[in-house]
């Protein structure tokens, strides 16, 4: 049997190593893709730290990865829209038997050579872009993407904030800017992360300690206050001020993860307002993923910039520690097998 490597986290230890394991073939339905990029993304480091669990693996172990791009190496009896050699970009999961299984968390992912696939939970990845920005968009591009647009539902000329503009956060500005939100205000305690969401078309970037933030935020939506506000952070203190700048009937979208308690400190004052507290996890891939490719196809959107380095696949260990602590500040980290 042919082995392959592949970057394997050992869940019970929450231990990741480089191991040589057998190389997966195709079944009924299921193509396997030849691996060209996978991104490392912070739930990948919440995996390793044992922030995150997985809910539905069914062993102890799990190849990491639900940011992958590649070509179409097999197919399996019976799938007949794909052949060898086309360029892909996999889906962050899939839906089984009516439940939503994440991939590289509750099956196995892409920090390998190869990677399965249901042949329904991909899609054709265009000559015009690279197979690092193509991989990143399941994730990194697609979550904000549905958090705007669905969950969010932001329309032209409302006023929104973004909490947290780290490898998602500085997305979500890019998006909100493409689908004409004004003004787009940025916050993040991170000098070198509110840069990068002016430089991405943030309107305004904040540091969220500013005893000001109020009153900034006040001036630049004209006393109104923000039509909807995104926690990416997923830290209790981030929510509970998005909640102080909302305008009435104005939506907090939680996109972070967190197993800490919301608390509103004002229940009458928010019901009185009717605002509203929306969850939100991904995104609606066979919508979201040709919407995105479309727009960055047509020029309208460009990742290029969040490509922030690659590493060998041998090397993820030290990816993982690069973003985990910031090294760089980097928006997303690329593992080339």
């Amino acid at each position: 049997m042919k082995q392959m490597l592949a970057a394997r986290l050992h869940v019970p230890t929450r231990t990741l190593r480089i191991e040589e394991v057998p190389k997966p073939a195709p079944g009924p339905g299921e193509v396997l893709v030849k691996v060209e990029a996978a991104g490392v993304c912070l739930s990948d480091v919440h995996l390793i730290d044992g922030t995150l669990t997985p809910l539905f693996l069914r062993d102890d172990t799990v190849t990491l990865g639900h940011e992958v791009s590649g070509t179409i190496a097999e197919t399996g009896p019976g799938v007949t829209r794909w052949t060898p050699g086309q360029r892909v970009v996999l889906y962050s999961g899939e839906v089984r038997d009516g439940v939503a299984y994440t991939r590289g968390v509750d099956y196995d992912g892409g920090w390998a050579e190869y990677a399965l696939s249901a042949e329904d939970a991909l899609i054709e990845l265009p000559a015009s872009i690279p197979f690092d920005q193509g991989a990143i968009i399941p994730d990194a591009v697609s979550t904000p993407w549905g958090a705007i647009t669905d969950t969010g539902a932001v329309k032209p000329a409302e006023a929104v904030g973004v909490w947290g503009v780290g490898g998602l956060g500085v997305h979500a500005v890019q998006l909100l800017r493409a689908v004409g939100a004004y003004p787009v205000v940025a916050v993040d305690p991170n000098p070198t992360a509110r840069e990068r969401a002016l430089a991405q078309g943030a309107d305004l970037a904040l540091d969220s300690a500013d005893p000001e933030l109020a009153e900034r935020i006040g001036r630049a939506t004209g006393g109104a206050g923000l039509a909807a506000a995104f926690d990416f952070a997923g830290v209790p203190a981030v929510r509970e001020q998005a909640l102080t700048v909302l305008a009435p009937k104005g939506r907090l979208v939680l996109v972070g993860l967190t197993d800490k308690p919301l608390a509103i400190a004002d229940g009458t004052r928010f019901s009185y307002l009717q605002q509203r507290v929306l969850g939100h996890y991904g995104s609606d891939m066979p919508v979201a993923l040709p919407q995105l490719l479309a727009l960055v196809q047509g020029g309208r959107l460009d990742f290029s910039g969040s490509i922030s380095g690659e590493l060998p696949l041998a090397e993820a260990a030290e990816a993982v520690r690069r973003l985990e602590n910031k090294t760089g500040d980097p928006i997303r980290l690329i593992l080339r097998p």
